[in-house]
């Protein structure tokens, strides 16, 4: 079947609780998957309480046939599609991030696709500092890959950059950029350093993590940058208004 993206449904009411991509027998792997009580997930949990009832999991697939790529746009078409809160109040899914490419490509409204169509350019407030960081590397996760594989843009924006030890003090905001436009911008709140990323991937030097509030309402949201390019092979950038 090449690869395929597929449904889990709970036979009691009839409701999808999971979408997933795969290949090969990754749709039955599931339920194997929750005979290991140390693996704990509301996937799991839900395919423990259907078993225990003496119930089997609905298994669909959805569309087959798919190359990797094509499968995970389909799949996150469909977790966005059915975790949309302004038009699906009822439905539960137990993925644990929604559509991957809800950052940019996902659902929204023609006055959302004009904002980031029609972008002006960034207006920088008074006193104000930004660290512009490149998500070229992480913004389509269809392409990820190792250390740029992260579950949603809050943390593809705030890791791991490569900064001087006295900088993050004075940033206010980071600002992750793709294609010229800001795709996320956090307040900073705190930062911490590490020379290990999540997935094991060392580090030559300490590479600064923020903390911070994910702001959707910010002025410097989708707004051009393209004045304010990275340089070559760079992906930090500083802006400064101190007028």
């Amino acid at each position: 079947m090449a690869y395929y993206v597929y449904a889990l449904v709970d036979p009691r009411d009839n409701r999808i609780f999971y979408i997933g991509k795969g290949k090969g027998n990754r749709v039955f792997q599931h339920a194997k998957d929750s005979l290991n009580e140390d693996d704990t997930s509301l996937k799991l949990d839900i395919i423990r309480s259907i078993l225990q009832e003496g119930k089997q999991v609905g298994l669909y697939v959805l569309r087959h046939n798919l190359t990797e790529e094509v499968a995970f746009i389909v799949e996150s078409t469909l977790i966005d599609l059915l975790t949309y809160r302004k038009f699906n109040k009822t439905n539960l899914l137990a993925n644990v991030v929604a559509g991957h490419h809800q950052w940019d490509e996902g659902i929204k409204d023609v006055d959302e696709i004009d904002t980031i169509y029609n972008c002006p350019k960034i207006d920088i407030n008074h006193g104000d500092t930004l660290l512009l960081v490149s998500l070229n590397k992480s913004f389509d996760q269809a392409k990820a890959n190792g250390v740029y594989r992260r579950i949603d843009i809050y943390e593809s924006t705030r890791k791991y950059w490569k900064i001087g030890k006295n900088s993050p003090q004075e940033i206010k905001y980071v600002l992750g950029v793709y294609k010229g436009i800001v795709r996320c911008v956090i307040e900073v709140k705190s930062w911490e350093w590490t020379v290990i990323a999540e997935d094991g991937t060392r580090f030559k030097s300490e590479r600064c993590i923020f903390e911070g509030k994910h702001l959707t309402d910010s002025p410097y949201l989708n707004k051009d940058v393209s004045d304010y390019p990275f340089g070559s092979g760079g992906a930090i950038r500083y802006i400064r208004n101190l007028e």
